[in-house]
C-alpha cells in the first residue's frame, strides 16, 4: 500500500491536463513545499491550468500525519484535523481534496479520476491486490483506495522521520551550540516567551514533539496584499462545515508545526511574510511599545491590520516580554534545529521567496 501511494503520490496523470501531482506542490526536495514561483512569489501555488492560483500558502506536509481528528475538545477548544481550517478528518480524506478542486488539481469529478487509474493496468492489478478484487465496483470504493494509499505513503518516516539536530540533540547525538540552547530555553519558559503556548503538545518538548497542539487562533495576520481578495477575507476556521458559531471562529486558522520551519517559508496562512526573523518581530510588536519594532521590516511600513481583526487571541500573545535581538537571534537558531536532516543543506540555500 505504501509503494502504490508513493507512485500516486508523484502521479501527474491524476490531473485534468496531466501536469500535477501531489508533489507539485509538496516536493520532497524542498521539504515537501512548493518552490515554483508565480506572480505573486511563493505565497500560493499554481493551478493545473498554468493560470490559477490558490488562496493559501502550500504547508509541508512532513509530520502532519501526527495531527488528531478534528473536533471539540473537553476545554470547549477547536483542535485538529487536516487544512488550515481543519476541514478534513484526516490525511485520507485530505488527499482526496486537491485532485477535484478546481484552481488545483481540477479534476471534473470523481468517475474521471477512476478512469485514469483505469488507463494504467500496473494500478488496477495494484489495486486490487491491495484492496480486493471488488475495489474498481463503484467510483467511490476506488477513489477511498486511492486517498488511502497516498495517507499512508504520507504516514511514514520517510515524511516525519524524528532526525533533525534537536531529535538528535535528545537522544545525546548532537550539542547545542550556545546560541541554539538559550533559544530552546527560551522558547519552552513561559517565563520569557508565548512560543510554547501554542507550539508544543509533550511536556518539555519530549521526543515526538511536533511543536504544536493544533488549536485554532487569529494571530493578526495581514492580509496579503499580493493576493486577489474579491471574496473578502479569509475566514479560516469559519469555513469548516462542522463549525456552527462562525462569527466565533472567523479568522481562526490551525496552529502549525514548526517542524521545517526555517526552510519552509513564505510564512503564515496566507504566506505574506518571507523571513523566519520578521514571523519572530510580528509576534514581538504585541509585547513592546518601542517604535523600530512597530514596522515590518520587509516593507518598510508600519505591520498591517489584522485580516480579520475580531478574535485576536491576546492572552496567548501578550504573554511575555519583550524580545532584545540577542533573543531574537537565539529563537531563530534554535527554530533552525528543527530541520529534519536531509534539508539541513536548504537552511544555506533556499529556494527564492
Amino acid at each position: 500500500m505504501v509503494q502504490l501511494g508513493r507512485d500516486l503520490f508523484f502521479d501527474t496523470d491524476l490531473s485534468r491536463n496531466r501536469t500535477m501531482a501531489c508533489a507539485t506542490c509538496h516536493a520532497p526536495e524542498f521539504a515537501f513545499t512548493d518552490p515554483r514561483t508565480t506572480n505573486v512569489g511563493r505565497a500560493v501555488s499554481l493551478g493545473d491550468d498554468g493560470v490559477s492560483i490558490g488562496a493559501r500558502n502550500t504547508p509541508t506536509i512532513t509530520y502532519a500525519a501526527a495531527a488528531p481528528a478534528f473536533g471539540t475538545r473537553a476545554d470547549h477548544v477547536h483542535a485538529g484535523g487536516m487544512f488550515m481550517d481543519g476541514r478534513a478528518a484526516d490525511l485520507a480524506e485530505q488527499a482526496g481534496g486537491p485532485p477535484l478542486n478546481p484552481i488545483e488539481m481540477a479534476m471534473p469529478d470523481k468517475t474521471s479520476i477512476v478512469e485514469r487509474l483505469k488507463e494504467k493496468p500496473d494500478y488496477v492489478r495494484r489495486f486490487r491486490a491491495v484492496f480486493g478484487d471488488t475495489v474498481f465496483a463503484s467510483d467511490d470504493a476506488a477513489l477511498a483506495a486511492m486517498t488511502k494509499a497516498i495517507a499512508s505513503f504520507e504516514a511514514t518516516p520517510e515524511i516525519s522521520p524524528f532526525d533533525s539536530r534537536y531529535d538528535r540533540y535528545l537522544r545525546g547525538e548532537y550539542v547545542m551550540t550556545a546560541q541554539e540552547e538559550l533559544g530552546r530555553v527560551l522558547f519552552f519558559s513561559r517565563q520569557f516567551t508565548n512560543c510554547n503556548l501554542c507550539h508544543q503538545v509533550k511536556a518539555g518538548g519530549a521526543e515526538g514533539e511536533t511543536f504544536t497542539n493544533y488549536t485554532f487562533h487569529n494571530i493578526g495576520t495581514p492580509a496579503n496584499p499580493d493576493l486577489a481578495t474579491g471574496g473578502g477575507p479569509d475566514l479560516g476556521l469559519a469555513a469548516n462545515p462542522l463549525i456552527e458559531d462562525k462569527a466565533a471562529a472567523a479568522g481562526r486558522f490551525k496552529v502549525p508545526s514548526l517542524r521545517n520551519v526555517a526552510v519552509t517559508g513564505p510564512y503564515m496562512h496566507n504566506g505574506v511574510f518571507k523571513d523566519l526573523r520578521t514571523v519572530i518581530l510580528f509576534y514581538n510588536k504585541y509585547n513592546t511599545k518601542a517604535e523600530r519594532r512597530q514596522i515590518d521590516p520587509e516593507t518598510g511600513r508600519p505591520w498591517a491590520p489584522p485580516e480579520v481583526a475580531d478574535n485576536l487571541a491576546r492572552v496567548e500573545l501578550e504573554t511575555g516580554p519583550a524580545l532584545d535581538d540577542r533573543r531574537i537571534e537565539a529563537l531563530i537558531a534554535f527554530l533552525r534545529t528543527l530541520t529534519d536532516r536531509r534539508f539541513e543543506p536548504l537552511l544555506d540555500n533556499p529556494p527564492a521567496r
